[in-house]
């Protein structure tokens, strides 16, 4: 394909909302982080193994029995999340630094070596938890 030589009609669409299909046999709950298999890029939650970055927040439960169910997931906004313990907490300090993903509602300050994949921006830090950007 060569460059384009006039204006041209390109279709669009909304990011913050976007819909993976789940991979079966995997059940995935409203308000949880979402991950991406690399086999083959069905939704599971996010920190299974063999999962990629968050892509997003499920909007709903999907009980995962029927094979490429579609969960909808929202990304591009602050969600909060647990907190991680000790040297893994996120502080104040930490605003605006990558949060890394313990399990599907838990975050943290480090990426433990390497195994851990990215959740999201830290856009806050209260008492409750930790505010992230999720995608």
């Amino acid at each position: 394909m060569s460059a384009a030589t006039q204006a041209r009609n390109t279709p669009r669409r909304d990011a913050h909302r976007v819909g993976h299909p789940s991979n079966p046999g995997t059940a995935l709950h409203a308000g949880t982080l979402i991950a991406l298999l690399a086999s083959n890029g069905n939704a599971v939650p996010a920190g299974t193994a063999g999962s990629g970055d968050a892509v997003g927040v499920a909007l709903r439960s999907v009980t995962g029995t029927a094979a490429g169910e579609t969960v909808e997931c929202e990304r591009g906004t602050g969600f909060r999340f647990d907190n991680s313990a000790g040297a893994d907490a996120i502080a104040r300090a930490d605003i605006g630094a990558t949060a890394y993903i313990v399990d599907d509602q838990t975050v943290a300050k480090t990426d433990n070596s390497g195994a851990r994949k990215r959740a999201g921006v830290v856009l806050d830090v209260d008492a409750a938890g930790v505010w992230i950007v999720v995608g």
